[in-house]
């Protein structure tokens, strides 16, 4: 346990039980130096415990990162529900999540994330305020997200391709959900040609019937020819057995911890790939919550998301100059926000 907190630089890690719903959940905070820790819940079937803890302390460095390389007055944590086999009671599930949130006293702030919807949310406000995203607060990220993974593409297109617009361009994206199927019918409409997959297949064959675009099945996505690959749906796509068979020349997607390791942006480096740091691409969702809770104005959020490309043009930069990779490159950009945050604290 005390290998991973510090492979992932996680602080602290809190564990509830609760007999009476079925409840098993973590929550893992990596930082609270900035402000409170940010981080959505997610509610999925772990192959065992040790793949759930490695799953939300990774997650919750991605948001400490996210939140530092986005200016925001935060830090970053995570927490997942580790989902009960058999039946159970939604509603009394996530009320009780709720409470296990709010012994954190507002350390802790959740979100909606992979197997947790808005609804579930609701009910986490009905025994902690210290959630963000449920239908009372009327703060959806999801067009945010959408609107910084299309301002990071560019990004990666501009570095990459040196191309100034989607026109005549190939993707492939992995996951058709609200942020993937968005994705997908912009850069449609930018004159783009998609390729699609999901693993839900009638969905895929519904949107690429809808823009005319080609789809496959989940797993042969990773051999499609395009000019860029968008993962959009779960993490770990991207490892030493999917990585040789990709054929693009750019990753940018919303999918949180894309990287099977670390050290796989390395090898997605060596086949020529450049490969756009998840937990910037997808920062526009946290941008929009926090910002908005802040009191910002529907503008000033637009431009902060917009700013994605921007901060991912520097890196792109940077990372080639220095003869690093832009995942480390990131990483360093953000380690040295943190550091300078504590020094000031100190």
């Amino acid at each position: 346990m005390f290998a991973t907190l510090e492979q992932t630089g996680a602080t602290e890690l809190h564990v509830h039980r609760d007999p009476v719903t079925g409840l098993r959940a973590i929550i893992a905070i990596h930082s609270t130096l900035r402000g409170p820790a940010v981080g959505g819940c997610r509610c999925l079937h772990y192959p065992d415990e040790d793949a759930a803890l490695t799953d939300v302390t990774r997650l919750a460095r991605g948001m400490s990162y996210k939140a530092a390389l986005s200016g925001l007055p935060h830090g970053g944590a995570k927490s997942v529900i580790l989902r009960p086999d058999g039946p159970f009671d939604r509603v009394a599930l996530y009320q009780a999540f709720g409470r296990f949130v709010d012994t954190l006293g507002g350390r802790y702030i959740t979100a909606i994330d992979s197997g947790t919807e808005l609804d579930d949310l609701d009910q986490v406000a009905m025994t902690t305020d210290h959630v963000w995203g449920h239908h009372g607060d009327g703060l959806d990220p999801s067009p945010l997200t959408t609107l910084g993974v299309l301002s990071s593409l560019e990004a990666a297109v501009r570095h990459q391709l040196k191309r100034s617009n989607f026109r005549g361009l190939h993707f492939a994206i992995q996951g058709l959900g609200h942020v993937g199927a968005d994705v997908a019918r912009r850069l449609a409409d930018a004159g783009a040609s998609l390729t699609l997959a999901d693993l839900d297949t009638q969905r895929s064959q519904s949107l690429a019937s809808e823009l005319g675009a080609h789809w496959i099945s989940a797993d042969a996505i990773y051999d499609a020819s395009c000019d860029g690959f968008i993962p959009c749906a779960l993490g770990n796509v991207l490892n030493a057995n999917t990585i040789p068979r990709l054929r693009t020349r750019i990753v940018a997607g919303s999918a949180n911890n894309q990287l099977g390791r670390d050290q796989d942006a390395q090898l997605l480096h060596d086949h020529g790939i450049l490969y756009a740091p998840d937990y910037i691409v997808n920062a526009g969702g946290l941008i929009r919550v926090a910002m908005g809770h802040h009191g910002a104005t529907r503008d000033q959020i637009r431009r902060k998301v917009q700013g994605i490309g921007e901060t991912l043009s520097r890196i792109f930069r940077e990372a080639q100059q220095r003869g690093l990779t832009p995942a480390r490159m990131a990483d360093h950009l953000a380690e040295e926000r943190l550091q300078h945050t504590s020094d000031q604290a100190a």
